[in-house]
């Protein structure tokens, strides 16, 4: 029979936990419970699911969701793909500064996202750098790049910015490769292209679809970006719920909005985490 001295362990680690969650949920949980309200209880009134089939009927909503979407798989895939390339140089080609660079990219992940879009804006803008070298050359009235203000331009900047957060912990990967499998491989005459296929893939593909995933989340919530691209007639979910809330005052169709948004992302998240644990399970029987 236990004593009553063991339960005290466990007690004292409820305690310590019991400040901190009451924290998360006053903070995080409690505003997220009065958007979920807000949008089945409007204006304080009964249960009602009206405002859903309202703002899932309007074309904005659709094409706000398909542009989520759109966006956030090609910048997902686009930082991925960038990503993996560039780790692969940064650890495994040696050349002058990278280990600076490497340490740059931990620099770089605190960087707010608006600021890259800015620095595109100042090198591809209508009267960026890139433009004026080309009227400069060529005396011509306007340059020839304008497609910052396009889906093109809110892509090349979510794959700009997410790009590092695949890189990191792909070269935290790359660092635990043992040399000596890469050898044992290019000595038996297998090419490059073999040796990052069949050796450090596998190695790397945990941290990849980690990285990966982060990535598709993110780009699923991104605002800053989108909004100062000025891309005309790009609308994403947070755009929409920006100008549902601030400029049109509807702040129940905000809150759906906000709903099926994080909806969308936790289920991500749960089939990330059921993929991972199902892909643990798998190596654990092997």
């Amino acid at each position: 029979m236990a004593s009553p001295g063991a339960t005290r362990p466990g007690r004292a680690a409820w305690a310590l936990a019991l400040p901190p969650v009451a924290a998360l949920g006053l903070v995080f949980l409690y505003p997220l419970a009065l958007v979920v309200r807000e949008s089945v209880s409007p204006d304080g009134g009964g249960f009602s699911l009206s405002a859903y089939s309202d703002v899932l009927a309007q074309t904005a909503f659709r094409d706000a969701l398909t542009n989520t979407v759109l966006i956030a798989v090609g910048a997902t895939l686009g930082a991925v793909a960038l990503g993996f390339a560039l780790a692969l140089v940064i650890a495994f080609v040696p050349f002058p500064g990278g280990k600076a660079l490497s340490r740059f990219i931990d620099v770089f992940l605190s960087f707010p996202s608006f600021l890259i879009t800015l620095a595109l804006l100042f090198v591809y803008g209508t009267v960026g750098m890139a433009n004026g070298l080309w009227t400069g050359m060529t005396g011509a009235a306007h340059g020839p790049f304008d497609f910052l203000h396009t889906p093109w331009g809110v892509l090349l900047a979510e794959v700009t910015y997410f790009t590092p957060f695949v890189m990191r912990p792909l070269l935290a990967a790359f660092s635990q490769v043992e040399t000596a499998q890469l050898e044992a491989a290019a000595s038996l005459g297998a090419t490059a292209p073999r040796i990052v296929r069949r050796v450090i893939l596998p190695e790397a593909l945990p941290s990849l679809a980690a990285g990966g995933s982060l990535v598709l989340v993110m780009c699923l919530n991104e605002f800053g970006i989108v909004l100062f691209t000025g891309a005309k007639g790009v609308t994403t979910l947070p755009t929409l719920i920006y100008g549902k809330a601030i400029l049109d005052g509807d702040y129940t169709g905000a809150c759906v909005v906000a709903v099926v948004n994080i909806a969308l992302s936790v289920a991500l998240y749960g089939l990330y985490r059921l993929l991972v644990s199902t892909n643990g399970v798998r190596r654990a029987r092997a």
